[in-house]
């Protein structure tokens, strides 16, 4: 698969986006600032922009990598990577915020949603309609996954009231259905070529540097944010 710089800026931008949003989480969390960021519409959107834009990155990834059938050692790889990240970000939370901690985050979703991707890769007009579909079900008929929430929250021990992220197959895994229904028209390349995100700029350099890291960067930058800042805060007060 021949590497596009333009997937790999909007993969940097949803970085950048991530560590401010995280760093004002836990800027709020220790009292520095006084934000609602579980209810402001501000900053809603502003993680639902951070999530569209990754679970959009993982349809396109997962579509360039199999278009031409399915590497199952790489499929593998990849998903005893993501499962292993997953867990580890649900034994750390749990030992922050046992209140509130990630069972079903943005990792866990990306590691279900590209197992179950595969099924769609090149299959233009099934990924297409199947997206529009569950948007359809989420937003006229208010179908959701809490249901199943109630099902296993009490034997998995969830927690019931507050989950510090949360990313739920329903509406989520349309995005991902967009970005592989944007390679199965073969859409990508003009996309990901114009000016905005393939140019020769030293921002965009950086931004796909970041971008080719995502998922190192995601693992470790909200532990030095939050652990510097409960450093500083152990200090100061």
């Amino acid at each position: 698969m021949n590497r596009l710089n333009g997937l790999d800026t909007l993969r940097g931008i949803a970085i950048v986006l991530m560590v401010a949003f995280h760093f004002s989480y836990d800027l709020n969390y220790f009292g520095y600032i006084k934000i609602n960021i579980l209810h402001d519409p501000f900053w809603l959107y502003f993680r639902i922009l951070i999530v569209s834009i990754f679970l959009f990155c993982v349809g396109i990834s997962l579509a360039l990598a199999n278009k031409n059938g399915i590497n199952w050692a790489k499929v593998k790889k990849r998903a005893a990577i993501l499962g292993a990240s997953a867990i580890a970000v649900s034994i750390g939370t749990y030992i922050v915020f046992p209140h509130g901690w990630v069972y079903f985050g943005i990792l866990h979703a990306i590691f279900i949603f590209s197992l179950i991707g595969l099924f769609f890769i090149n299959k233009a007009y099934i990924s297409l309609v199947v997206g529009i579909l569950i948007l359809v079900v989420f937003f006229y008929f208010k179908i959701d996954m809490h249901p199943l929430f109630v099902l296993l929250a009490k034997p998995l021990h969830l927690p019931l009231h507050f989950t510090v992220d949360l990313v739920p197959v329903i509406p989520w895994f349309s995005v991902v259905l967009a970005g592989i229904a944007l390679v199965n028209l073969n859409l990508h390349k003009s996309f990901f070529n114009s000016y905005l995100l393939n140019s020769n700029t030293q921002i965009n350099s950086t931004l796909q540097k970041l971008g080719r890291k995502s998922l190192i960067i995601y693992l470790i930058h909200q532990p030095i944010l939050f652990g510097l800042l409960y450093i500083i805060h152990g200090v100061t007060i």
